[in-house]
């Protein structure tokens, strides 16, 4: 007695992208960004000290031989302090800082430190569902430009 446990499953045909869109790709590395961000912002509040880490590729000189060796990373903090204990986040793409609030008003305000992740929680919610796609888009050109000299 052969039961069928296949016949359960929906198939259909389908091919997998061989690569990203390119919203889609300057989406993924902003929300990484924003990630360390929240992870720095975490440690933060909780009173430790966050090292971020990159793995690199090294040729031994003597052998020739390559290898990987974890390096600490530098990052920089989005936010600072402002007068009366309350925060400054501003959002980055590379080196420019995204437009995401009118053209002069770019700084998000936090009440305190413990906000801080939440707030950054919703600025990934919001790149995830594309909300800033506009503002990655016109950051990049900046950046594409600047290369173009």
């Amino acid at each position: 007695m052969a039961t069928n446990i296949l016949a359960a499953l929906k198939f259909t045909t389908a091919k997998k992208p061989a690569q990203l869109s390119p919203f889609q790709n300057r989406r993924n590395k902003l929300i990484g960004r924003i990630e360390e961000q929240i992870a720095m912002a975490a440690a933060l509040v909780e009173g430790r000290i966050y090292a971020a880490s990159k793995t690199k590729v090294i040729v031994d000189e003597a052998s020739g031989e390559k290898r990987s060796v974890e390096t600490a990373k530098r990052l920089k903090q989005w936010w600072w302090n402002l007068d009366g204990g309350k925060l400054a986040l501003t959002v980055r793409y590379g080196a420019k800082v995204l437009a995401i609030g009118s053209k002069d008003r770019n700084t998000i305000e936090v009440a305190s430190t413990s906000e801080l992740v939440k707030t950054l929680e919703l600025v990934k919610a919001a790149a995830a569902a594309g909300e800033l796609d506009d503002a990655i888009a016109a950051a990049s050109a900046k950046l594409r430009s600047g290369f173009g000299k």
